[in-house]
C-alpha cells in the first residue's frame, strides 16, 4: 500500500500531495514533515514550494500529481 500525505493550504491551488517513504511510521510523519517545512521557512524567508519540495525529496518524499475535485458547497 502506498502512503500519501496531503499538505493543506488556505489557497486550494496550493494544496500538495506527497508520497511518504516506507520507513516512516504514521505517527512520526506529521511531526517530521512540519519540522522540515519550518526549517526551510526559517532558513529561507519567502521560500516557495520548490524549496520545500527539494528538502522533502532529500528525505525520500516524492511529490504526487493530483486533480482536486469540484467544491461541494
Amino acid at each position: 500500500m502506498t502512503d500519501l500525505m496531503i499538505l493543506p493550504a488556505s489557497d486550494k491551488t496550493k494544496i500538495r500531495l506527497v508520497r511518504i517513504p516506507p520507513d516512516f511510521r504514521d505517527q512520526e510523519v506529521y511531526r517530521h514533515v512540519t519540522g522540515l517545512i519550518a526549517d526551510v521557512e526559517e532558513a529561507t524567508p519567502g521560500c516557495c514550494w520548490e524549496d520545500v519540495l527539494a528538502t522533502l525529496e532529500d528525505r525520500g518524499f516524492e511529490a504526487v500529481e493530483f486533480q482536486l475535485g469540484p467544491s461541494l458547497d
